[in-house]
């Protein structure tokens, strides 16, 4: 398999305390070029993420000592890394909580190896794809080398997720976005519907940007199409 330019010389830490899947998930990044790290335990989980800085953190829910969203907890304000979930239940619980908490994307069990390798390669294009300029909206500016959003009074704290989503809509400010565009602009597949994740990771955007910017840009929902950026006026 050629390797990917998007996961070249990347390195991937797995949390996952199933040996065999941790094997399996490794085996498969590693044909494709990434350098790859393993973690079985939870209550190790934090020291290794900041000590290894890796590009990605592929995180299981089910953990010994400390499960997945008490390591999500401890380490967003240490780390703003992309974090790719694992979760082994269809319902939308854990995704949403792992949602709310940071995480990036998640990947439901059983692991695709194919469909955890599109996953991967999606959002370490995404983290590549930044380059060395600025982009201004209202009082908003977007560092996109750096990939920071500030305000008038300094950094505005987001998630890897958060910041692409924003990013997007500077991109595209002052036009409807239809959930569909995002999804396949932002995870790579179509809006099926039913998926709310992208919902929520508006609300909380919203949320930051009223708390760091005073009102003065907005992300207003346009009932049956999607979403609008703009100035408030």
């Amino acid at each position: 398999m050629s390797t990917s330019t998007a996961t070249a010389t990347a390195h991937v830490l797995i949390v996952e305390d199933d040996a065999p899947l941790a094997r399996l998930m490794a085996a498969a990044l590693a044909r494709d070029g990434l350098r790859v790290d393993t973690e079985g335990r939870g209550d190790r989980a934090v020291e290794r993420v900041l000590s290894l800085a890796p590009d990605l953190l592929i995180l299981d829910l089910m953990l010994p000592g400390l499960d997945g969203f008490d390591v999500l907890r401890a380490l967003r304000p240490r780390w703003g890394g992309p974090v790719l979930m694992l979760t082994a239940r269809g319902d939308d619980f854990d995704q949403v909580t792992g949602l709310e908490l940071g995480a990036d994307d998640y990947v439901i069990k059983p692991v695709v190896p194919q469909v955890l390798l599109a996953r991967v390669r999606a959002m370490l294009r995404r983290e590549r794809q930044a380059t060395s300029s600025v982009l201004r909206f209202g009082a908003l500016r977007l560092e996109t080398g750096a990939r920071e959003a500030l305000g008038p009074s300094g950094p505005i704290p987001l998630t890897s997720a958060e910041y692409d989503l924003l990013a997007f809509f500077v991109q595209h400010a002052g036009r409807v976005i239809e959930r569909d565009e995002l999804f396949l602009a932002l995870r790579g597949v179509p809006y099926d519907g039913l998926d709310r994740s992208l919902d929520l990771r508006v609300s909380k955007l919203r949320s930051k940007l009223r708390e760091h910017l005073g009102g003065d840009a907005m992300i207003r929902t346009v009932h049956g199409r999607g979403y609008l950026f703009a100035v408030r006026t």
